[in-house]
Order: C-alpha cells, then sequence, then structure tokens
C-alpha cells in the first residue's frame, strides 16, 4: 500500500486518527480470579488478556504468549515474543525481593490488528501490578512508523504491513529509561529522532492511561472492600 493511502492530505490516516493520536485504549485488572493477577486491554482492535501467577517456589520462568490463529503453540513468532516479553520484563521487576522464586506470565491475543507485543506488555504490566509484583515502574509499549515525512505513532495491521519502517519501544515512563528497542525496516537516521521521541511520547500518554485504569480499580476495590 502506497504511503499516500495512509496519510490523507489533510493528515488524516484510514482509521481517521491523526499522526500522533493513539488508539482507543479500553482495560480492566482483575479480570480472572484464579490467577495472582490478570488484566484485559484493547488497543484499538487488538485484543489481549493477560494473567500472572506467583511470586512462588522456583523451577523454570515462564513467559507465554499464545494467537488466536489457526497456526500451532511455540511458533518461531511466539517464541519472539515470549523471549521479548521477558527480557522487557526483567529489566522492571524488582526480582532481588524474591529470591529462588519465579513469576510466571501468561499473555494470549484474543484479537490481533497490529501492536500485538505493545498490547501484550501494557496488558502484562497491569497484570503484574493487579498480582502486587514490585517493579521499578510500569512498563509502557508502543510502535511508529515513517508514513509521507511524518512520524506515526500506535500503528495498526494495516500501517505495519505497508512496507515502511515501524520502531517498536518499551519504557520505564517516569525515567524515560527505554528497556527493549526494535526496529522492523530501514529508517534513514534523519528521521530515526522523531519517530523515536514520537514513540517514547506515546510511551508516557498509553501510562496516563494505564495509571488512571489502576487508580480506579484500587478506588472500586476499597468500596467494594467497605461494603464487607
Amino acid at each position: 500500500m502506497a504511503g499516500l493511502e495512509l496519510l490523507s492530505e489533510q493528515g488524516f490516516r484510514i482509521d481517521g486518527r491523526k499522526a500522533t493520536e493513539l488508539r482507543r485504549i479500553q482495560c480492566r485488572l482483575g479480570v480472572f480470579s484464579q490467577a495472582d493477577g490478570s488484566a484485559y486491554i484493547e488497543q484499538g482492535n487488538t485484543k489481549v488478556l493477560a494473567a500472572v501467577y506467583g511470586p512462588h517456589e522456583y523451577s523454570m520462568a515462564t513467559f507465554s504468549t499464545g494467537e488466536r490463529k489457526h497456526r500451532p503453540r511455540g511458533d518461531r513468532k511466539s517464541k519472539e515474543m515470549t523471549m521479548h516479553l521477558q527480557q522487557t520484563f526483567d529489566a522492571a521487576i524488582l526480582t532481588s525481593l524474591h529470591p529462588r522464586s519465579q513469576i510466571d506470565i501468561f499473555v494470549e491475543v484474543l484479537q490481533s490488528d497490529g501492536g500485538n507485543y505493545c498490547a501484550s506488555v501494557n496488558a502484562a504490566t497491569l497484570a503484574l501490578i493487579d498480582a502486587g509484583i514490585p517493579m521499578r515502574d510500569y512498563v509502557c509499549a508502543c510502535s511508529a512508523s515513517f508514513v509521507s515525512d511524518t512520524p506515526l505513532v500506535d500503528i495498526s495491521y494495516l500501517e505495519e504491513t505497508s512496507g515502511g519502517a515501524e520502531l517498536i519501544v518499551a519504557t520505564l515512563p517516569k525515567s524515560e529509561q527505554i528497556v527493549f528497542l526494535e526496529m522492523n525496516a530501514r529508517l534513514h537516521e534523519d528521521n530515526l529522532s522523531p519517530v523515536l521521541d514520537l514513540a517514547v511520547k506515546g510511551c508516557k500518554d498509553i501510562h496516563d492511561v494505564l495509571d488512571q485504569a489502576v487508580r480506579d480499580h484500587v478506588a472500586e476495590a476499597a468500596v467494594v472492600s467497605g461494603l464487607e
């Protein structure tokens, strides 16, 4: 798909968003009672469920991902995401507070429309918070691309598959520390900085949404416990 088709002359994308506008995010914590922590998130039409078990006695660290598609579990894409999630959260979870323990994170992509890794990170962050796992900060992930000399944030599946560059970033938003960075295609060095800056800003904006969801969840839990 040609770049001009992804961005109109008026600066709007195919789904009506502006270049710097995130997809609509909806999220909930505590959606799966059998887990120590869980969360559900929708970023646009991408829907992800995450569950956390632990910390419990160490056997072997487990990060698991799955996609609702006709493909066997353990395929290359899922293994890559599992590895990336482990790298990302190894940098954020305060594992020293739980020596000889393991924390299992399970992520299920229920519906995919771009940004699977980003939505998985954001859902897993909420699930870890719901489980009370201590972390240095929220971990927030966002993608960005570059179309018609314009950086685009939080790209959809159509934008992902257009053949342009895709930059994926996970940060600890308060310090802006980058804990994961991946580039899926070439991008001229002159354009890298504005695309990276937009992705990092996207992470901050996502943090605001996730943080509000956590505050709402805590307030709701306090009301429920007060009624009891």
